[in-house]
């Protein structure tokens, strides 16, 4: 064998297939391959493609099945019954006539799949203490599998050969180039539960939520589907030839420059054409358009046999004045009710990591001036959304905004993935694992205060009572920074001073700029003051939320700027307005109390 079959081979072998018998007329979906995990406790569903007609044999382990290859495509499968979890390693065989396919070392466990953007798909290596967590990472009973960014307008039934390279066993190497939080996540599912776990990282950088919804779930509201078909129209009037010529012209720039400088002609970059579009560039496939992540990334390996989601996303559709939470809101719902029709789980389970929080921190400072966020609307649709879904059991949404690092990937990436492994092990494996979360019961207005009442306590996790990032705001609709404090509470109907024992189910907030408050908002600005935890917990951060119904201002039509410019300098321009009346107003405070104290001090004679 020369040196190009030899490599061909060592390649072949590394997706566990034979090298003699990969013939195009037998092909298993890329999703299977050596050191895969398969969904343990689930029906177990193999799929592939033949000459239509050809009868298709399949061995998993000592299970035999058969399926014949459909017209037109020739797709087939075979279904197995469900197994418990097995981490010895099984050997699946397909064979159709005198071809044949074969993978190894096979497990059964649990698959968990990792959709979101950027931050989702944030390796371990760049991420902080991402070194050790690498480093420790010997778990050959975790299998990892990458999808690279793979957007598509079309209906996508197979993953490309450069966009998939099989599945991985866990190492130090693999871990460090993997998803940091899918690692994470996976890592403590294991230690915990002992059996194989499956990660799929399927998250897309730059990706909006409009990208990651099943296709059919858009015709589902109307809000969506008026959403879908400005999508079509712009793909429709879409000139293919212009955006080609704009290509073209930048590259006449870069070749004349070039040329100046005396670089050779076979040297020069190739004149592009179309197919040298980025996906960006085109209606419909861009990673901001309806469905188009969706199709080629999660929508092409539905019907495997899941665990559950863990998803993480944001940024694309907190860009203030483009931001449409309402639109969001309604797709997070669709989202997550199209991957349970899609993967054939009603229930699902679903976790949901808040966008996080990346920009210019919120202080007592600037408090006013980051009140106007698009980002903290954007959580509150996550929130709200996923309450909605057809099935709200087997869902959390776990909060991030307290987890801090400016910039859009912050580097602090594991304590998410440990949050949403506490909430799967207690809530979804019923292991005891402490994860909770805690909910606003009323919100009453008592003279010149508000008075918040939980269902739990919450309090700061360093067990104080100075409480952070609560807002509060009269008629007018200006929020200001506001004091908050919990009441005593009391024993036999009489306030216990003695031992001053707080009531931490319940909050006071008030303010001197306000002194007639109607609503009162929580943790509210895109790296928002906040550090409120359901029973202290630091694991457990109070959501943002608010008790107005003062929405972010949007255009339901999609084809309309969701906040005009001059709107969004005139929201940034009140609140800067607003700051600057509050620290007057402390300033002039901090003068009267300095004037009574020079008062105090002088002889009484000259008072």
């Amino acid at each position: 064998m020369n040196r190009t079959h030899s490599l061909l081979a060592s390649l072949l072998l590394g997706f566990g297939l034979n090298l003699e018998l990969t013939a195009a007329d037998l092909k298993l979906h890329r999703i299977f391959s050596s050191n895969m995990v398969l969904q343990r406790d689930k029906p177990v569903t193999i799929w592939g493609w033949a000459d239509p007609g050809t009868k298709v044999s399949v061995q998993l382990g000592d299970a035999t099945g058969t399926g014949t290859a459909e017209a037109g495509a020739g797709r087939w499968e075979v279904t197995f019954p469900a197994r418990e979890a097995d981490s010895t390693g099984l050997t699946l065989t397909v064979a159709a006539g005198d071809k044949k396919l074969s993978l190894d070392n096979i497990l059964f466990g649990d698959v968990w799949v990792m959709n979101g953007q950027s931050n989702m798909a944030w390796s371990l290596g760049k991420t902080a203490r991402g070194d050790m967590e690498a480093a420790t990472a010997h778990m050959p009973q975790i299998r990892l599998f990458q999808i690279s960014p793979n957007e598509s307008y079309e209906t996508v039934t197979d993953l490309p050969d450069d966009k998939v390279t099989g599945w991985s066993v866990c190492s130090p190497e693999t871990a460090a180039g993997f998803s940091a939080i899918g690692y994470t996540f996976g890592s403590r599912l294991h230690q915990a539960l002992q059996v194989p776990i499956g990660l799929i990282n399927n998250a897309r950088g730059g990706a909006s939520i409009e990208s990651l919804v099943p296709p059919h779930k858009f015709d589902d509201h109307p809000l969506a589907k008026r959403y879908a078909a400005s999508v079509e129209k712009r793909r429709a009037e879409f000139d293919w030839d212009a955006a080609v010529e704009k290509m073209v012209a930048k590259w006449q720039k870069t070749v004349d420059e070039q040329r100046k400088k005396g670089v050779a002609e076979d040297k020069l970059p190739p004149r592009p054409t179309r197919a040298d579009l980025r996906s960006w560039s085109i209606p419909g496939t861009s990673p901001s358009d309806a469905g188009s992540c969706y199709k080629g990334m999660c929508g092409v390996f539905k019907g495997l046999g899941i665990k559950g989601v863990l998803f993480h996303q944001g940024y694309n559709n907190a860009m203030g004045a483009s931001s449409r939470p309402g639109r969001y809101r309604v797709l997070m719902k669709l989202m997550v009710d199209g991957w349970r029709e899609d993967f054939n789980d009603p229930t699902l389970p679903v976790g949901v990591i808040g966008f996080c929080a990346g920009s210019i921190p919120q202080t007592t400072e600037n408090f006013e001036v980051w009140r106007v966020s698009a980002g903290a609307y954007i959580r509150e649709a996550q929130r709200l959304g996923l309450a909605e879904v057809e099935a709200p059991e087997n869902t959390a949404f776990l909060p991030a905004y307290d987890i801090q690092v400016p910039g859009l990937h912050p580097s602090k990436k594991q304590a998410h993935g440990i949050r949403a492994a506490r909430w799967a092990l207690n809530s979804i494996y019923d292991m005891p694992v402490n994860w909770d979360r805690a909910t606003l019961q009323s919100s009453e207005v008592d003279g010149d205060t508000i008075v918040l009442t939980f269902d739990k306590g919450v309090m700061p996790d360093d067990m104080s009572t100075v409480i952070e990032g609560f807002s509060i705001a009269g008629e007018d609709k200006e929020f200001y920074l506001a004091h908050a404090a919990y009441p005593l509470k009391k024993d036999a109907g009489v306030w216990n001073t003695a031992n001053k024992s707080f009531d931490t189910t319940k909050i006071i907030v008030w303010s001197p700029m306000v002194p007639k408050p109607v609503a009162v908002r929580y943790a509210w600005a895109t790296s928002p003051m906040g550090n409120l935890k359901v029973n202290g917990k630091e694991w457990l951060p109070v959501p943002n939320f608010r008790t107005d119904s003062w929405d972010w201002p949007e255009d339901e039509d999609p084809e309309v700027a969701a906040l005009a410019r001059g709107d969004m300098k005139a929201l940034q321009k009140s609140a800067e307005e607003a700051l600057q009346r509050r620290r007057s107003e402390e300033a002039a405070k901090a003068t009267r109390i300095l004037e009574r104290k020079e008062q105090l001090g002088r002889p009484s004679e000259a008072r």
